[in-house]
């Protein structure tokens, strides 16, 4: 197992009641760090803290809405308050439509873009905002933003979530740049097919529908969420230390060809 000291650190992870936010949770708080778990279900974050709790780590829940700037800021200072100060930040919280509403881009609704938009992009640019001067009291740290595959190979019919992962991407290399001076490192992670309830019944409940999505990944399996945990966990270690601006591929090598839509 990949074993990362980050004692002493304060992790907070948006999005952290599902499936790839709470596995990111639970690997850095094995790993030592205090975790405030951020969810806009607080039961569901509540249920992330609990486990790591029970495991042994440190970690409290919180109401998070990362549309909400005065939300952020506020979470952000009750954080500080609770355990003395946030070091690493994962901007993980996301959403995109469901298969009856992927729809080609005149046809696609205006409401829709503008509910990922809010969530995917505008997120990560609030969530930060709010919470990077509290990074720089501490002396520097780690941000890691989740963006998608999609983000680098477009698939049709999904223009909102392919434009907000995209600009996720960018919008972290140019966070990259303007942290560097305040010891702040700015990196992506780029998940490919995962395998976890949701994508489960979406991709490979049906027998056909999993070997066609299969096909096109060179590894021929889905990952899993702690694929991605044990990434975000590089990423927020010293190990990393001279890695910003970089965007971390986790997808059994689907991006080497043509990723098709599904």
């Amino acid at each position: 197992m990949m074993r990362s000291d980050l004692s002493g650190k304060t992790v907070l992870v948006t999005g952290a009641g599902g499936a790839i936010g709470s596995s990111m949770a639970a690997v850095l708080g094995a790993n030592g760090a205090a975790v405030a778990v951020c969810d806009i279900v607080l039961a569901n974050a509540e249920k992330t803290a609990a486990a790591i709790r029970e495991a042994g780590g440190k970690a409290k829940a919180y109401y998070f809405d990362v549309t909400d700037p005065e939300c952020a800021a506020r979470v952000a200072d009750e954080i500080e308050n609770d355990f003395g100060g946030i070091d690493i930040l994962i901007n993980n919280a996301g959403v995109n439509v469901g298969p009856n509403d992927r729809k080609p881009l005149h046809e696609f609704s205006p409401e829709k873009w503008d509910w990922i938009i809010s969530i995917d992009l505008d997120g990560v640019f609030k969530v930060t905002k709010a919470v990077v001067p509290h990074i720089i009291k501490r002396g520097g740290g780690s941000v890691i933003n989740i963006s998608s595959v999609v983000g680098q190979v477009p698939f049709r019919n999904q223009c909102a979530f392919t434009a907000a992962k995209a600009g996720v991407i960018n919008l972290s290399k140019a966070m990259a740049l303007e942290f560097a001076p305040e010891n702040i490192r700015v990196n992506v992670i780029c998940p490919g097919s995962i395998m976890f309830e949701g994508t489960k019944a979406l991709f490979y409940a049906d027998k056909a529908k999993a070997e066609a999505m299969l096909s096109h990944i060179p590894q021929h399996r889905p990952g899993s969420p702690e694929d991605i945990a044990y990434a975000a966990l590089y990423l927020a270690s010293d190990e990393s230390s001279y890695m910003t601006g970089s965007v971390m591929t986790v997808d059994g090598g689907w991006t080497c060809g043509f990723a098709r839509d599904f």
